[in-house]
């Protein structure tokens, strides 16, 4: 796949340090902003009295690949959603401790819930294009967002479509219905419409679960071109993905995080036994 080569209109929103992008030499330079951009803390969620989460503490760093892994109904995909409030639409859902993203609350009383995420993007286990040509649902965020000019929205479209590496199989079908993609196309779409609003943090809820081994494969490469301009937390039953494309992997178990370290770290030499048993298969 060809490298993903951003405009400057395509940097960051966020004022972090993360503005400017690090410069190649050779391979990728190595980036030195801040070590926990996303930081969760003490926290615990509950779906009315269903407590899920236990306790979190987590420090998520910067412009790098954070997987979740798990067995089902462990609580990754809850903390995932959490962290751009999804939850929130959840009867009874509520929550102790915090989270913070770029340094703020999410759970700022003065905070709009539709600012937040824009900021946090997301994209599901399903794809879920709308029945809107492919065009409309790359620019659907900036146009609800009040952009409105023509050759502004050809440029975001194009260069969205660009970084999904999409671009060169549609670039002669835009007015055409995203719902005539294949599935990984669509999967492909879904991200290109999540990065066009330019989030700081991109959310991946098992982006590759439907998809056959070449589309999943085409995902991952763009995962590891998206995570030089965004922030990439993905939610994985796939621990041969997690190895391939995360920097940082965390263990979840009954809504517990059981261990938390580099990817490397997790999958050679786990520091709890626990780990080591769902890594090898033994449960889960």
């Amino acid at each position: 796949m060809a490298a993903f080569t951003p405009t400057t209109a395509f940097t960051p929103t966020t004022a972090s340090p993360s503005a400017a992008l690090p410069q190649a030499a050779g391979d990728e330079a190595p980036y030195t902003g801040d070590p926990a951009y996303i930081k969760i803390a003490n926290y615990d969620f509950f779906y009315g009295k269903s407590q899920a989460l236990h306790g979190v503490n987590m420090d998520i760093p910067e412009r790098q690949v954070t997987a979740f892994i798990g067995p089902s109904g462990c609580g990754k995909s809850t903390l995932l959603r959490n962290i751009n409030r999804m939850n929130d639409l959840v009867d009874g859902a509520n929550h102790r401790g915090d989270i913070t993203v770029g340094g703020k609350t999410i759970y700022d009383p003065t905070l709009e819930v539709t600012s937040l995420r824009k900021r946090i993007g997301m994209v599901f286990q399903k794809s879920n294009p709308f029945p809107k040509s492919i065009f409309e649902n790359v620019v659907y965020g900036l146009r609800t967002s009040g952009v409105n000019d023509a050759r502004v929205l050809e440029a975001a479209c194009e260069e969205a479509l660009r970084g999904a590496a999409l671009w060169e199989e549609v670039k002669d079908r835009l007015n055409q219905s995203a719902l005539g993609l294949s599935g990984g196309q669509q999967q492909r779409l879904c991200i290109a419409r999540a990065v066009a609003i330019k989030p700081e943090v991109l959310l991946m809820d098992e982006p590759c679960s439907a998809l056959d081994p070449i589309a999943t494969g085409r995902v991952e490469e763009l995962i590891l071109e998206l995570k030089k301009l965004f922030t990439v937390v993905i939610v994985t039953h796939n621990m041969q993905q997690a190895a391939r494309v995360s920097d940082r992997t965390a263990f979840f178990y009954l809504g517990k995080l059981i261990e938390y370290d580099k990817t490397l770290t997790i999958f050679t030499n786990p520091s709890v036994k626990q780990t080591e048993d769902y890594i090898t298969g033994r449960f889960g």
